[in-house]
């Protein structure tokens, strides 16, 4: 009844208004209402294009000061990392002078050959060297962005066996991720979603007769060795979600039906980044905006917020659902020694099967 009585008061008030506006039409009938600019008014919005293209270059000095950092360009902790971040520099210096140089052509442009009374505008049919440089010059600056960047694509994708890849699987579901190794034959077992098991704790539907899938180990946090390439292989169980991993430059959709694939050699370990000053910088911040928080928490009797402690994490890129912002894992890059100790730890498949 509420909803219905909102919608009938939100009619009669667009009623009101469309009456009001007939009546303002017909009392504007009468007067003299020119569609024409003059001089004046040509001056004026001159003017006003100049002080746009001051306020558009005010607004990227101030951002490029105060938030021009990028950690995202600076910290990044794969061998791959540094030709990626290299690659999106190029390009956001490239936008950035286009930018600079088009816009400001754009509003002088509007200022000097405003409309004046008794002038003719000057123009050109069609130019042949015109048209020729701003065609080449796009095409040459995009095609060298498109081959460098496919070039990089290509050295990252391509996976060299040779290296002896640990192989790890990495499985999303709504709204969780579960990682499986491969294993002392770092061989993947055979995988179906119609195998799943809930009784017999087989979550991730593995064959149980393929021998592959015996010494394979399911986790809830992602271990990885540092300077050691690692390959992921990508499952889904529902819709469509993407292995993000920022930190790594690392992304791949995790389509359900098929398997894709992504490869890096993590180069930093957890407790080395969290040493860096961003990162420092950067954990003192939230755990001062957590402090004061938490005052305000425990005066109402709550418990105060955890203090923050800055980890790698794997995040689900695509909206997934309901759930979808808190789809995450934690991932811990450590040296080889402390990554074979905690691995002697799992369980293998063949021991976490309930009978």
């Amino acid at each position: 009844m509420t909803a219905l009585l909102t919608i009938i008061i939100l009619v009669f008030i667009l009623i009101a208004i469309w009456q009001m506006v007939k009546i303002f039409d017909l009392a504007q009938a009468k007067n003299e209402n020119s569609q024409i600019a003059t001089d004046k008014d040509n001056t004026l919005n001159g003017y006003l294009m100049m002080g746009f293209l001051a306020f558009i270059y005010i607004i990227t000095i101030v951002c490029v000061v105060k938030w021009g950092d990028l950690p995202l360009l600076s910290n990044s902790a794969s061998a791959h990392g540094p030709t990626i971040d290299n690659l999106m520099a190029i390009s956001l210096v490239i936008i950035f002078l286009v930018q600079i140089i088009t816009q400001f052509l754009l509003h002088y442009f509007a200022f000097k050959y405003k409309g004046e009374k008794g002038r003719t505008a000057l123009f050109f049919a069609d130019n042949n060297k015109l048209e020729a440089i701003w065609t080449i010059i796009p095409v040459i600056v995009l095609a060298g962005l498109i081959i460098y960047g496919l070039n990089t694509w290509i050295n990252i994708m391509g996976v060299d066996e040779s290296d002896d890849p640990i192989v790890v699987e990495l499985y999303a579901q709504q709204f969780n991720w579960k990682a499986r190794y491969a294993g002392a034959d770092n061989t993947l077992g055979k995988a179906n979603v119609r195998l799943i098991d809930i009784d017999k704790a087989n979550i991730l539907g593995l064959d149980e007769a393929d021998p592959n899938a015996q010494d394979d180990i399911i986790t809830t946090e992602l271990h990885l060795p540092v300077g050691k390439p690692v390959l992921f292989k990508m499952r889904s169980q529902d819709v469509l979600h993407s292995a993000y991993m920022p930190h790594f430059r690392a992304q791949m959709n995790c389509v359900p039906g098929m398997i894709t694939q992504f490869g890096f050699t993590p180069t930093v370990t957890t407790e080395e980044m969290r040493q860096t000053p961003e990162i420092i910088e950067k954990v003192q911040n939230i755990n001062n905006i957590r402090v004061e928080k938490s005052e305000a928490l425990i005066a109402k009797g709550e418990d105060a917020l955890e203090r923050y402690e800055f980890d790698y994490l794997l995040l689900c890129n695509k909206i997934c659902g309901t759930s979808h912002y808190n789809m995450q894992m934690k991932i811990i890059v450590e040296t080889q020694e402390e990554y074979d100790a905690w691995i002697k730890e799992q369980k293998e498949f063949k021991n976490s099967l309930i009978n």
